[in-house]
């Protein structure tokens, strides 16, 4: 078996902060980007934007940027919302959430535009 490479994050590097599995690998393209709305619509799964700034990443709440877009199955829309969100927050990091509601939970979430560090 491999070593397991330890990643050091610390509170006192905002730089070295991770926030879910993605954060590990390189920042998402408009692509990829593309491809997990899709998956999130195609789930059904109703999509939300939230967003934070990265020195309070640790923080539990994020900014909810409006509300959830209940029944939206239109990726153009989700993608102009997030987008949008990004736009009018430059420096925070913007999260892509996708809520099931048959397990009433989150079915997927993960950043998709990182804020600037320190």
């Amino acid at each position: 078996m491999s070593e397991v490479m330890d990643y050091k994050s610390r509170l006192s590097d905002p730089a070295s902060r991770k926030f879910e599995t993605f954060s590990y690998l390189p920042a998402m393209g408009a692509d990829e980007i593309r491809k997990q709305v899709e998956y999130l619509v195609k789930k059904g799964w109703n999509p939300a934007i939230e967003h934070i700034e990265p020195e309070y990443l640790m923080d539990s709440y994020w900014y909810m940027w409006k509300l959830p877009m209940f029944g939206e199955t239109d990726v153009e829309k989700v993608l102009a919302e997030a987008e949008a969100c990004h736009k009018a927050n430059p420096d925070n990091h913007v999260r892509l959430i996708g809520y099931d509601n048959f397990s009433q939970s989150q079915g997927a979430s993960m950043v998709i535009f990182r804020g600037k560090t320190v």
